[in-house]
């Protein structure tokens, strides 16, 4: 009787190997399956490729960037075009009063860019001093913050130039 107890115990030994999302299971005599893994290197590599075909086809993508100093990243930015201005001042609150301006408040770099752009180049210190004149006659307003100083077109101004344009 222990003969055959034992022998329903050992057929029922068994070892499960995964790969992916495929999974073997082997069964058998104790001998038949250690014998089985310890040839496991070789059986992977044919289970592998058995189920090759089975396996869906990845597709590689490569993103190529052109563009990586970052003179020619500012260059790539849509400032907008403004009319030629002969004053410096009105050349500022003109930026301000188009989209660009009035999406969100500008730094002082961001308008020295800008006015580049449209060909009218000015030191820095020039342009500062041009933007707290303009804070002072409130046609701008200015706050700092952790990117420095911006400026955004006054309220009341904002509102004088949409009358204007009706």
């Amino acid at each position: 009787m222990q003969d055959r107890a034992s022998k329903k115990i050992h057929n029922g030994f068994g070892f499960r190997l995964r790969i992916g999302d495929y999974e073997i299971e082997i069964t058998g005599a104790p001998e038949d399956v250690l014998s089985t893994i310890r040839d496991l290197p070789n059986l992977v590599c044919n289970i592998d490729k058995a189920f090759e075909k089975l396996k869906p086809r990845k597709v590689a993508t490569l993103t190529v960037k052109t563009e990586s100093t970052e003179a020619q990243q500012k260059s790539s930015r849509q400032y907008p075009q403004i009319p030629p201005a002969e004053e410096l001042d009105k050349a500022i609150v003109k930026l301000l009063e188009t989209d660009w301006g009035k999406w969100r408040p500008r730094t002082i770099e961001e308008l020295s860019e800008a006015l580049k752009s449209n060909s009218m180049q000015h030191s820095t210190r020039t342009l500062a001093s041009v933007l707290t004149e303009l804070v002072k006659k409130e046609k701008i307003r200015r706050w700092n913050t952790n990117a420095g100083n911006v400026y955004i077109l006054a309220e009341k101004e904002a509102l004088r130039s949409r009358e204007e344009s009706e």
